[in-house]
């Protein structure tokens, strides 16, 4: 198992220990340092984090509530495994949001935003080509909730966070394979909110989202 060196220590940031711990124990889960169906013990994330076993009880208990762990008897705390069904409800839900978004953003995008949007295609392109699949991940989410933000609906905004967490998990497990193919998505996406047509925005939009919930449930086979 590899662990990013560039974390910051816990306890160094103005932030709550347990929010401290929380977001680092996301981004383990997301980023795959912590791949489906690991086991985590609360000593074994206090000796990881370097924290006691308080807040990372308390951390448990919300990666539990927003689906990224299990506790099972006699393991405690794994996690979760994402199945075909949970990525058919998280794609069905992306679809109806992320047109929505996209039709809105190419009717109020300034070009400002457009300059946002291929700045974060720029950086994925490099980063995909440099094999970085945790940032090529990380950039997949700041493009579509930059898209979601350019659309100006505060409810699409509002929905979006913990949703977008999944989504850059199930991206992440499968990245290698799909980050060309997205970025290359994006690229159509971007053009239409550029020319101002809604309807090739939403368009593009679900021709991508269809891709990747198929791309998604193509690794999920494979695993």
């Amino acid at each position: 198992m590899v662990v990013r060196e560039d974390r910051m220590t816990i306890g160094s940031q103005h932030l709550a220990l347990r929010d401290q711990v929380l977001a680092e124990l996301r981004q383990r889960i997301v980023n795959g340092d912590y791949p489906p169906g690991e086991r985590l013990t609360e000593d074994r994330l206090a000796a990881d984090f370097g924290v006691s076993r308080n807040p990372v009880r308390e951390a448990l208990r919300i990666v539990q509530a927003e689906g990224l762990v299990t506790m099972t008897p006699r393991r405690g705390a794994v996690v979760c495994t994402p199945d075909a069904s949970t990525i058919a409800d998280l794609f069905a839900v992306r679809t109806s949001l992320e047109t929505v978004a996209a039709r809105l953003a190419a009717e109020r995008a300034t070009p400002g935003d457009v300059a946002d949007l291929r700045a974060l295609l720029e950086a994925a392109r490099v980063a995909t080509e440099q094999e970085d699949f945790s940032r090529v991940a990380e950039l997949n989410n700041e493009l579509h909730l930059r898209v979601i933000a350019i659309s100006g609906n505060p409810w699409l905004s509002s929905i979006s966070g913990s949703l977008y967490l999944h989504v850059n998990w199930v991206f992440r497990l499968g990245a290698a394979n799909r980050a060309p193919h997205s970025w290359a998505e994006h690229i159509r996406l971007v053009d239409a909110i550029e020319a101002g047509d809604p309807a090739a925005a939403e368009a593009a939009t679900s021709a991508h989202v269809a891709a990747a919930a198929v791309a998604a449930l193509d690794n999920l086979k494979r695993g």
